[in-house]
């Protein structure tokens, strides 16, 4: 559509997670008409990033050194370990301010459609965590999706028997949601996940 750079640019844009032909379109005329200080600015971010940013070599969470913050504050309890599918779920877990043990991300979930497999995921890693720690519960908080739900069974069966208290996280009904909107799926996870009102 555009000649050379222009088009470049929009091409690798595109190549983005949620960045479709239009969005990239617009991005690529905002940085063209960016001052070329911000632009610098941005190109130095991605840079930087990519030499400084690594994954967690016990939790696989992203960190600058070679353990991430959370791993290496102590204050954190080792008896309670919350497997996640990404780093940014470690984050949307955080600003609940209700978990105060660690985490291990598997890197992904079991989608065999997109040819991701058991073995494609950091589930070794968590079994060799699992195996020589005090860890008393695990907390599998996977996506509420078909492929989060694959591979939380997938991991609760290979927990079983090992001593271990396997949760799922609750799903249902958002807070201020009206019951008249809700799909069928989470309607049926907020009957099987009541809890009974003492009165």
């Amino acid at each position: 559509m555009y000649e050379g750079a222009v088009q470049d640019l929009i091409d690798e844009l595109g190549r983005l997670p949620g960045v479709g032909p239009k969005s990239a379109q617009r991005i690529a005329f905002h940085v063209l008409a960016a001052e070329s200080e911000d632009i610098g600015r941005l190109a130095t971010a991605l840079t930087v990033v990519k030499e400084r940013v690594r994954f967690c070599v016990v939790c696989g969470n992203i960190a600058e050194a070679d353990t991430c913050r959370i791993c290496a504050d102590p204050r954190r309890s080792d008896r309670i370990l919350c497997v996640v599918e990404e780093p940014k779920d470690v984050v949307a877990i955080e600003r609940t301010r209700e978990f105060r043990g660690k985490y291990h991300v598997l890197g992904g979930a079991i989608n065999p459609i997109d040819g991701v497999g058991p073995d494609d995921l950091r589930i070794r890693e968590l079994m060799s965590r699992l195996s020589g720690a005090e860890v008393e519960e695990v907390i599998l908080a996977t996506d509420p999706n078909i492929e989060g739900e694959a591979t939380a069974t997938y991991l609760a069966r290979m927990l079983r028997g090992m001593g271990l208290a396997v949760s799922r996280l609750a799903s249902g009904l958002p807070v201020g949601g009206d019951l008249e909107y809700a799909d069928e799926v989470t309607l049926g996870r907020a009957f099987e996940g009541r809890r009974r009102i003492d009165a």
